[in-house]
């Protein structure tokens, strides 16, 4: 039977306060685990005893939940993904307990203190056959602020507690998940965007030390290049041809550079100006300050222009997507 509160869809009502839902029939874990999440198709790995539980709430875009239960496993099928749900990442730290993750060809094992993430928008299966607790965080996919094609070479990619940043990183999401209890309102909005923001920068130096091994000169000169941009995105100015500058090389090196990402150079530039937007808009500590400042801070200074960039991108006016993901 269902005990507790209902746990909702991401993104769909899931509550904003604190919530446990505990399980103990696997047709029971099915609907909730599936209500909690994406849709999935879950499976008993061996005969008897089922328990589980989900645990955790909606800050803002980010969904933080604990799941504990007996072995199990999820499947996320090619039918399942076609059905259609916004993009998503999860990511994955495992608590107690052994699991296997499987995406994109690769596989890894779940050890305690380890980090994963994976793609929604893609097949996955997570086999655990023995009792476990993760902490998991699902939220959209612009929000890690990264290019995609690049973040899907990291899926299924086991990120140990040896690593540099993820040492860092680590014991702060495992206090997050202490915590979920008392994460609610403006501050555990920000805690869990800063959750996110600090995986970015776990992931952006996995992807840079990739570079520097299989990339050579050009992945070298992409990655310093990206970093100038982040660092710019205030200059109004900012532009191709005073990047092209700061690096010493013409227009056309800089355009060739950029040719296999999938993005031009003004392409790249709007779109980090606008994810840090997006960050700003949604920020409960924020609410005050006027949209048309939000686009300044961030070089876009002409508001109508802000305006018209935002609304292509996502939809919507500034003003309607800080409305929409305002904490009620």
């Amino acid at each position: 039977m269902l005990a507790s509160g209902g746990v909702n869809a991401i993104g769909k009502g899931l509550p904003l306060m604190y919530q446990v839902q505990h399980v103990e029939t696997f047709g029971d874990w099915k609907s909730l685990v599936s209500g909690a999440f994406v849709p999935l198709h879950s499976e008993p790995v061996r005969p008897g005893r089922f328990a589980g539980s989900i645990s955790g709430n909606q800050l803002g875009n980010v969904g933080v939940m604990e799941v504990a239960a007996t072995s199990h496993a999820v499947r996320r099928t090619e039918e399942l993904v076609v059905a259609g749900d916004e993009p998503h990442f999860k990511l994955n730290l495992q608590l107690s307990g052994h699991g296997l993750l499987l995406q994109d060809g690769r596989e890894t094992l779940l050890r305690p203190g380890e980090l994963a993430i994976y793609d929604t928008q893609k097949p996955y299966t997570l086999l655990f056959e023995e009792d476990i607790r993760t902490l998991v965080l699902m939220f959209p996919q612009h929000q890690l602020g990264l290019p995609i094609a690049e973040v899907g070479e990291l899926t299924a990619v086991g990120i140990g507690v040896q690593h540099q940043v993820g040492k860092a990183i680590t014991p702060f999401l495992a206090q997050l998940a202490g915590m979920l209890p008392q994460l609610q309102g403006p501050v555990g909005h920000r805690l869990a965007a800063n959750a996110v923001d600090l995986l970015s920068t776990l992931l952006a130096s996995e992807l840079h030390e990739r570079s520097q091994l299989t990339d050579g000169v050009q992945g070298r000169q992409m990655s310093t290049i990206q970093s100038h941009i982040d660092a710019n995105l205030n200059d109004p100015e900012l532009s191709p041809g005073s990047i092209a500058a700061a690096h010493y090389m013409s227009l056309r090196s800089l355009h060739k550079i950029f040719a296999d990402s999938g993005h031009t150079v003004a392409e790249w530039i709007r779109s980090r100006r606008l994810e840090q937007c997006c960050r700003d808009l949604t920020d409960p500590f924020q609410q005050q300050v006027p949209v048309g400042a939000v686009g300044a801070r961030w070089g876009l200074p002409d508001a109508a222009h802000f305006s018209r960039v935002f609304r292509a991108a996502y939809g919507c006016s500034p003003s309607a997507f800080r409305a929409q993901n305002q904490l009620s």
